[in-house]
């Protein structure tokens, strides 16, 4: 909520790990009981790692999606192509939908599962009743639904200006991002995935086109997230078991 009134596109998944790391620790009181490692390292290291992988992904995808593109179409006209690619943005912009719902509803999902283990309503994660997955899905597009334009703002203009043939490449390369880390089974950032396709196609017409000062804002941001929202986590285990 923080990072959605300040405009910044932060990543849901990663403040959900750092939320469960935090009150992991906080309820263990350290990171380690009896020897063993409260964090499983090596689940967490690659989700640490895809934070840079992902974006650098799907960033050459679109690259080379739009210089593809724009050379298959160089010779077309502009007024056509433009109306075309408006309505392909349809396709492209639910094909990263798809892949959002495939990747980020999981995480919640994961968590809620966890906490009914813990509670003995549930013997396995895989056994999960019906209605979790549906008011994940849920929630999740009501909250599409619901604005968030600053972000939205954030995303379509001040990154870099995106044209109509520009995000259906950005889109497309972000969606086969997700369905080859969702195939990978890795939980990466949707918000990462699509930041780094924008600023590839942006960087096709010139490395100027990108504001890069504020790609190094979101930067910070996204390194920010998993730690800050572990001292949350761990500030709230605090106030409510005390």
């Amino acid at each position: 909520m923080l990072t959605w009134w300040l405009g910044i596109p932060s990543s849901s998944s990663h403040t959900l790990i750092g939320g469960f790391i935090g009150a992991a620790l906080a309820h263990a009181g350290g990171w380690a009981v009896n020897g063993k490692h409260i964090i499983d390292y090596a689940s967490v290291i690659p989700t640490f790692c895809f934070i840079v992988l992902a974006p650098l992904i799907g960033m050459v995808v679109a690259l080379v999606i739009t210089i593809l593109i724009v050379n298959i179409f160089r010779r077309s006209n502009p007024y056509k192509a433009e109306s075309w690619f408006r309505r392909l943005q349809l396709l492209s912009s639910a094909l990263l939908s798809l892949g959002h719902g495939g990747n980020d509803a999981q995480k919640v999902l994961g968590i809620i599962a966890a906490a009914l283990v813990a509670h003995g309503d549930l013997d396995r994660v895989q056994d999960v009743p019906a209605w979790v997955p549906v008011s994940c899905f849920s929630a999740i597009a009501l909250g599409t639904m619901s604005g968030g334009w600053r972000i939205v703002r954030t995303m379509g203009s001040r990154i870099t200006k995106v044209s109509p043939l520009e995000g259906v490449c950005a889109e497309i390369a972000g969606a086969i991002t997700l369905f080859l880390v969702q195939y990978l089974g890795i939980p990466v950032s949707t918000t990462h995935t699509i930041t780094g396709a924008i600023v590839g196609v942006g960087a096709t017409r010139r490395m100027s086109a990108v504001r890069w000062g504020i790609t190094i804002n979101l930067i910070w941001a996204w390194v920010l997230t998993i730690p800050v929202s572990a001292l949350l986590a761990a500030v709230v285990y605090w106030v409510v078991w005390h």
